[in-house]
């Protein structure tokens, strides 16, 4: 089997960031190393403060890979598919786990990773089955906990400081009026798509929950994109390099996926920037400390530039579009 191997170096600020693309067979999962036994192998390799770090990730279990074996402390992570910012069979697995486990090696941690559904991903974190549960957005005081009934889930779970993550945006079909202009009181009984189940925001799922929109359901993104397209709905809600990635990486044909991307258009402003989090278990007998030095790897991480070095060159070394995840950043 051929193996090709490319590098793309990007430096800025005082960081080098070295990031490999090992593109394998098709039939193999893509963006994935394989070693002699055909098990997946993930590599993340940088250069932090003056010391290079080349990270092995080996698949041990289905869903679960073990990065930094060998390591003397041991932390369990888990997380969802949720591309292209995390996937276990997207390119990389995605920005999110790229920084991930480059911010936890560098604490020195042997890191186990594990992609569940997101309820089933909540539902370890809480009940202590994992140290971190990855990417989280902000946890409302109010939200309820779906383990323990009762009771809150800031209760059972401690975020991190936060980092990049992407907005919440509606999207019409390209040329048609914009009738949002920033409010959503201007959107009453407009044909909006959402995804069953979704939480979008605040403000707008409260809106929805009186009937103030005319929403239509979808059991997923692309549905949604095809009946805006279809002209079965005037907007739908989401983050659009999710959307945009539920086209491309779907079994449409090209000129549909085309003919797709060329009609949609992301409305400005977006509705609401998310920012993402770690939630670190409280169940954890040293949770407090976990949570501490997460927040200061992150820091110096961010304040270095080394954050936003990962971010940009998986994103443009793996082909994928999202200028929104920086925006905030590059103010």
């Amino acid at each position: 089997m051929n193996l090709l191997i490319m590098q793309k170096k990007i430096s800025i600020g005082n960081c080098l960031l070295i990031l490999c693309l090992y593109w394998t067979a098709s039939a193999l999962l893509p963006g994935l190393l394989y070693a002699s036994d055909f098990t997946p192998v993930v590599l993340v390799e940088y250069q932090f403060n003056k010391k290079s770090y080349l990270i092995t990730g080996e698949k041990t279990a289905p869903h679960t890979y073990i990065f930094n074996k060998g390591a003397q402390k041991k932390i369990s992570i888990t997380t969802l598919n949720w591309a292209p910012y995390i996937g276990e069979n997207i390119c990389r697995q995605g920005w999110v786990q790229q920084l991930t486990i480059a911010l936890l090696a560098s604490l020195g941690y042997e890191i186990t990773s594990t992609f569940l559904p997101w309820a089933r991903t909540v539902a370890v974190a809480e009940t202590g089955a994992a140290d971190i549960l990855y990417p989280e957005y902000f946890i409302e005081s109010t939200a309820p906990s779906d383990v323990y009934k009762g009771t809150n889930r800031i209760e059972h779970l401690a975020l991190s400081r936060k980092f990049p993550g992407g907005p919440i945006s509606f999207i019409k079909r390209k040329g048609e009026q914009d009738l949002f202009k920033g409010n959503l009181f201007n959107l009453k009984n407009e044909k909006i798509g959402v995804v069953r189940g979704y939480q979008n925001t605040p403000e707008f799922d409260a809106f929805m929950d009186i009937g103030f929109f005319n929403i239509s359901q979808a059991v997923d993104d692309l549905m949604n994109a095809k009946k805006l397209v279809n002209n079965r709905i005037n907007l739908i809600i989401g983050d659009p390099a999710v959307i945009r990635f539920s086209i491309v990486s779907s079994t449409l044909s090209q000129n549909e996926k085309q003919r797709m991307l060329q009609n949609l258009e992301v409305v400005q402003p977006s509705i609401q920037y998310n920012y993402l989090y770690y939630a670190v278990s409280k169940k954890k007998p040293f949770w407090k400390t976990t949570l501490q030095t997460l927040n200061a790897a992150m820091e110096q991480f961010e304040t270095s530039g080394l954050m936003i070095d990962i971010i940009k060159t998986v994103n443009i070394s793996c082909g994928f579009k999202m200028p929104e995840v920086l925006q905030p950043y590059e103010k």
